[in-house]
């Protein structure tokens, strides 16, 4: 892959030639599918879910680090973690808020903290990012990061450690994040279009993934970040309705499932949860949702109507919800490691995270 000045990518590790594949030696536990592993000989399209973290043919000096903080700042992720935990507690829904925030922030010219900055014209203030929570959250670690460590630990960097510990917090797994990203300057209202709302075909999102160093592998994996929170009932109305011209209810949705939302979804701005079954737990039954036609975003279900995709849910529903979980923290670090080289060579460590430092 060539990279230029304005493409977004992954940034090798400094500790780590590379993270590991993640990957169980012990073949009699791996996961099975009508008996055969998921890596079949003889089935050149069966995909490989064993996944590298990272790209390796980028610079050397292109580099993030786990003990970037060990002297500067080493009590920055246990402070993070603590008040990830104290909010969490009193408001449950925030844990996906932050993953949401934090995919909001990389998927748009990559992880820089962009996301955050509020002023006019900024991501943070257009339409596609009405609903986005928890910068509270944020703001609060923040203050007390300046406390512990002054100009030190970006914006950037927790909210990707964030995101990870509100992960765990609802059962999902632990990942190591490496740190080291700095906070971008520029944000712009525009941009925030960019990601994907709900009604995109498995084309434009396979595109959009890639465009940001990613695969289709990572698009049905991070997807199961639906395994928790909620969306807006105007997000899929239109599924339950006339749905394309056709007078019906989309087809891909089953009727008890549609029943059950029509009598939800009265108003467009009333919240739905994303997995209707275990809503509060981080697990596979999100995949397991899509094969009985139970998605709610039209995103959601095509995962499981094409062809290119749904081999890749049958295997993350069928496998232990452990099996899912290791995905996803592979894919969670290749998301946390999309950089812009002019964040990093003009960045900065922002002393607020909603405002760059010169307007201080």
């Amino acid at each position: 892959m060539i990279v230029t000045k304005e493409q977004p990518r992954m940034i090798k590790i400094k500790d780590r030639d590379q993270l590991r594949m993640i990957k169980n030696d012990d073949k009699e536990s791996e996961p099975e599918q009508n008996g055969q592993n998921y890596e079949q000989d003889g089935d050149d399209n069966a995909p490989s879910l064993d996944t590298p973290t990272l790209l390796d043919n980028l610079a050397s000096d292109d580099l993030l680090s786990f003990g970037y903080y060990s002297k500067s700042c080493p009590k920055a992720e246990s402070i993070i973690n603590k008040y990830v935990a104290k909010w969490v507690e009193e408001d449950r829904t925030l844990a996906a808020s932050l993953l949401r925030l934090h995919f909001h922030d990389c998927a748009v010219h990559g992880c820089d903290g962009s996301i955050l900055l509020n002023h006019e014209g900024s991501e943070r203030t257009a339409e596609a990012s009405k609903s986005l929570r928890g910068f509270e959250v944020i703001d609060d670690i923040k203050a007390e990061m300046e406390k512990e460590c002054p100009r030190t630990v970006s914006c950037a960097d927790i909210l990707t450690a964030a995101s990870r510990d509100a992960t765990v917090l609802l059962g999902g797994p632990y990942w190591d994040v490496p740190y080291g990203r700095k906070d971008g300057k520029v944000s712009v209202e525009k941009d925030a279009e960019l990601v994907p709302m709900g009604r995109e075909n498995i084309t434009t999102l396979i595109e959009f993934y890639q465009s940001n160093g990613l695969n289709v592998i990572d698009l049905v994996v991070l997807s199961g970040a639906h395994t928790i929170g909620r969306a807006t009932c105007g997000s899929m109305q239109f599924r339950l309705y006339n749905y394309a011209g056709t007078g019906r209810q989309d087809e891909s949705l089953d009727s008890r499932y549609a029943n059950f939302l029509k009598r939800k979804c009265r108003w467009a701005s009333e919240y739905v949860d994303l997995d209707a079954t275990t809503p509060q737990t981080f697990d596979n039954v999100y995949y397991k949702n899509l094969q009985a036609k139970m998605g709610l975003l039209l995103t959601d279900q095509s995962l499981y109507s094409d062809p290119r995709t749904s081999p890749i849910v049958d295997a993350l529903a069928d496998a232990p919800s452990e099996f899912f979980n290791h995905q996803f923290a592979v894919s969670m670090t290749r998301l946390g490691n999309i950089l812009v080289p002019a964040a990093q060579d003009g960045g900065e460590i922002r002393t607020k995270c909603y405002s760059v430092n010169s307007n201080y």
